[in-house]
């Protein structure tokens, strides 16, 4: 912004017109003070404007230095309203600020170049009118990007345990996947699925079974969190979940893996004033020299469950 505004004023330097791009200035430093948030000591203030003033030959003017006062605090104003500016009353005191800090620094620049009121309250309404124009088209991009950030939540993760889904996962593993065949890491992979998930929905219903699904993704996702955040977990069908472990042979993924078990089986989850206890079942692998795409490491992991679940359930097969 600094390239910017000297650039600009290079052009028009010991002009009799050197306040013609003030407006661009005050709009560029407001950018920076107010939707940017950026911080500046007021004793970096001092050396920039002095720099500016030798540059601009106006440091003998009276009227410049009351100017450059003005726009310190018009920098740090806004640096306030902005950290404070999260209520109904945001754009009213941001107005509130640019017009009242924009007609004291017109105000001496028309003293200092014996300007018409005219021309005063002209720049004067054009530096408002830009001010406006500034604080909608910023808030016109936040609102879209907010709105994107939501779209690609909404596509990444699961509406009911907020757990990342399959279409995270399959982006994901890939990624994993060829990292670790280029670089030669290790790479493994957990799957379990809730035994008997098909009768807690029979019994209570399908509210009591989405209420499961919750409390058991949140029970994984905090032991995950707490032991390694690079660990990634999905929810990769009805009652089943995936936990990817970047970095981890299978050997390593024993501890999490071991907790995750403990704390779901028999874990007592309240419906309706009724605790019942549920039991999950597990298969867990790493990657192999023979796996040749990422399905082949999830095929593996996908048997080792289904090995669980057949020779009796509530048990971990890992190989």
């Amino acid at each position: 912004m600094l390239i910017f505004i000297f650039g600009m004023q290079a052009t028009i330097v010991g002009k009799s017109i050197s306040w013609e791009f003030m407006n661009f200035q005050i709009i560029g430093l407001i950018f920076c003070a107010y939707f940017l948030n950026i911080k500046i000591p007021y004793r970096y203030f001092i050396p920039i404007i002095l720099v500016y003033m030798i540059f601009n030959s106006s440091i003998g003017y009276w009227e410049s230095w009351c100017h450059a006062w003005t726009l310190i605090m018009s920098y740090e104003s806004f640096n306030h309203i902005r950290r404070m500016s999260e209520g109904n009353y945001r754009f009213a005191r941001y107005m509130m600020v640019g017009v009242t800090y924009g007609g004291l620094m017109w105000f001496f620049v028309m003293v200092k170049f014996n300007l018409t009121l005219a021309t005063f309250y002209e720049e004067w309404f054009y530096l408002i009118i830009f001010e406006f124009l500034l604080y909608s088209y910023v808030n016109m991009v936040r609102r879209d990007s907010k709105m994107k950030m939501h779209l690609l939540e909404f596509a990444n993760h699961d509406a009911l345990t907020k757990a990342e889904n399959y279409a995270a996962y399959t982006n994901e593993i890939q990624y994993e996947f060829e990292a670790c065949q280029q670089n030669k890491l290790h790479l493994s992979m957990m799957m379990f699925d809730i035994d008997h998930f098909k009768h807690v929905n029979d019994t209570y219903g399908h509210l009591a079974g989405d209420k499961v699904l919750q409390h058991v993704a949140d029970v994984a996702q905090t032991i995950i969190d707490a032991n390694d955040p690079k660990v990634k977990f999905y929810r990769t069908g009805g009652e089943e979940f995936n936990v990817v472990f970047p970095g981890y042979d299978l050997e390593s993924t024993k501890d999490i893996v071991d907790e995750i078990f403990m704390a779901l089986n028999h874990l007592p989850i309240d419906i309706n004033g009724k605790k019942i206890y549920i039991s999950i079942s597990m298969g867990v692998s790493s990657l192999s020299a023979k796996d040749i795409q990422p399905n082949d490491l999830y095929s593996r992991v996908d048997g080792n469950l289904y090995h669980s679940k057949n020779n009796g359930r509530t048990q971990i097969t890992a190989f």
